[in-house]
């Protein structure tokens, strides 16, 4: 599935306004996660409130704030390479929209809960994020992310470039 955002958003409230807020498809949460997270070197106390909302029942643990952290700590490069348009070679610049592929794992629906696959032009497989079906609200909910990981480093960052 493709989902496309004219803008991204910087807070909860913008966040609740997009219509993919519903959450009423897996992809949807997976690609806000995407989203959202474009927005942690600006705001992080802001970020860690949308999350909140995407994470649902869950809510976010201190060890995942500390993971994010970790994980953003060299930029945010690693979560615009999940954008089209991106590559090591234009430093993971988006084309506009932003615009994120999604695809359904292989097994679809186990135990109420589907992982959603999404390439990044930095690396050479897919990563997934598992999201849990909550039944009385008809929302798919975040309940964990292999997203953030390593990625080649964008070509003005790489000093074999």
């Amino acid at each position: 599935m493709t989902i496309t955002f004219d803008k991204l958003p910087c807070n909860l409230e913008e966040l609740k306004a997009l219509p993919q807020a519903s959450l009423s498809e897996p992809e949807y949460g997976a690609a806000l996660f995407l989203a959202v997270m474009m927005h942690y070197t600006t705001n992080k106390e802001e970020t860690f409130e949308m999350l909140e909302f995407l994470k649902g029942p869950y809510g976010l643990s201190t060890y995942e704030k500390q993971f994010l952290g970790d994980r953003m700590a060299d930029g945010e490069h690693i979560v615009r390479s999940f954008f089209n348009g991106t590559s090591p070679d234009n430093d993971y610049t988006p084309s506009m929209p932003y615009t994120v592929e999604t695809e359904r794992g292989y097994e679809q629906e186990i135990d109420g809960r589907m992982k959603i696959f999404i390439t990044s032009s930095g690396a050479d497989t897919k990563h997934h994020i598992l999201l849990r079906h909550k039944v009385s609200t008809n929302q798919w909910f975040i309940e964990d992310q292999m997203l953030l990981a390593m990625i080649r480093a964008p070509k003005s960052q790489d000093p074999w470039a």
